[in-house]
């Protein structure tokens, strides 16, 4: 980094810097006379560290990267290109740190360096000053409020990717166990039945075999359609893993959960798993065990009752529902 001059020997004008746009010249020409001209080449950083105090940095010539500013919260590698007229660092100045964003150049640039100390005298002496920082302070936290809520966006989706099953679109596991004491929680808080469906497709590595994985993935789709199309949309259907489902019904007793279970059964029966009408079309069925919520009960409880209902079902011939 190398000084070439001051401002008043530079040959730039005030004019031509955002900062000063509609500010009387003579209002801060004393002040801006003494501060630094600086060459910074290509790639090379610019910092504070040859000053003391922050700095405000404006580009007179050439073009400055800057890394995202951690005052945001953000850390994504984002660099914002600073252009002749434009500055940098206003954040730094008005919290007075000593280490101000990232700042690289990304041609051979020339900058105005202004400190602290007279940043503030100008904007004493002009309002415009003052008006002109308040603008691009705006626009600056605007644009890291913009990708902030971008972030926060991005960040849900993932969020929401994390608890779905890629092959079904259901509920995974993962949020199984995070909602399932909580909606237990829910209901005895609210004095009101929650039921536990937990159902396995029968005889599935026998489809496997002889259909293919292919179709296998395919009744499970089908299976997740029903679903889909016969639950409430204040039910919960969960793979639980391989060809085993779970569905959560709160405010249902057992009863309803039986005739919910029931409703399910007949409805895999009809499921369409190839919709190419010239292969075979195999037929799936599943087995269901029903538990309802008890007093005292936690999340493992009440899915080891569905787990044991469920066997009881396998135990009958499958194809069929146990409580």
């Amino acid at each position: 980094m190398e000084y070439l001059s001051t401002f008043q020997s530079s040959g730039y004008e005030i004019a031509d810097l955002h900062l000063f746009r509609g500010v009387n010249p003579e209002a801060v020409a004393g002040l801006l006379a003494a501060c630094p001209v600086m060459r910074v080449v290509a790639g090379q950083a610019v910092s504070d560290a040859a000053h003391k105090g922050s700095h405000l940095y404006v580009v007179l010539r050439g073009a400055l990267g800057v890394a995202t500013d951690q005052q945001f919260g953000l850390d994504d590698g984002v660099v914002t290109n600073v252009f002749p007229g434009e500055c940098v660092g206003e954040l730094a100045v008005l919290d007075e740190q000593t280490n101000a964003p990232k700042i690289t150049a990304l041609q051979d640039t020339d900058v105005l360096a202004i400190e602290a100390a007279s940043l503030w005298k100008m904007i004493d002496e002009s309002n415009g000053v003052a008006r002109n920082l308040l603008h691009l302070l705006s626009f600056r936290i605007q644009a890291g409020n913009a990708r902030l809520r971008q972030r926060l966006k991005v960040g849900k989706f993932y969020q929401q990717m994390s608890t779905l099953d890629a092959l079904t679109g259901l509920h995974n596991r993962a949020w199984l166990d995070e909602h399932l004491p909580l909606l237990i929680g829910k209901a005895g808080a609210a004095v009101r039945p929650l039921s536990l469906i937990m159902l396995d497709l029968d005889y599935f590595k026998r489809f496997n075999d002889e259909h293919g994985h292919q179709a296998g993935d395919e009744a499970l789709r089908a299976a997740a359609r029903v679903f889909n199309d016969a639950l409430r949309p204040t039910d919960f259907a969960v793979r639980y893993g391989g060809e085993e489902f779970m569905i959560i019904l709160p405010g249902t007793d057992k009863n309803t959960g039986r005739m919910v279970a029931q409703r399910l059964m007949d409805r895999m029966r009809e499921a369409v798993v190839f919709t190419d009408m010239r292969l075979p079309l195999p037929h799936i069925t599943a087995s269901f065990g029903v538990a309802t919520l008890q007093p005292g009960q936690d999340a493992d409880m009440l899915v080891a009752n569905s787990d044991a209902a469920l066997y009881r079902a396998k135990d009958a011939g499958r194809n069929c529902v146990a409580d």
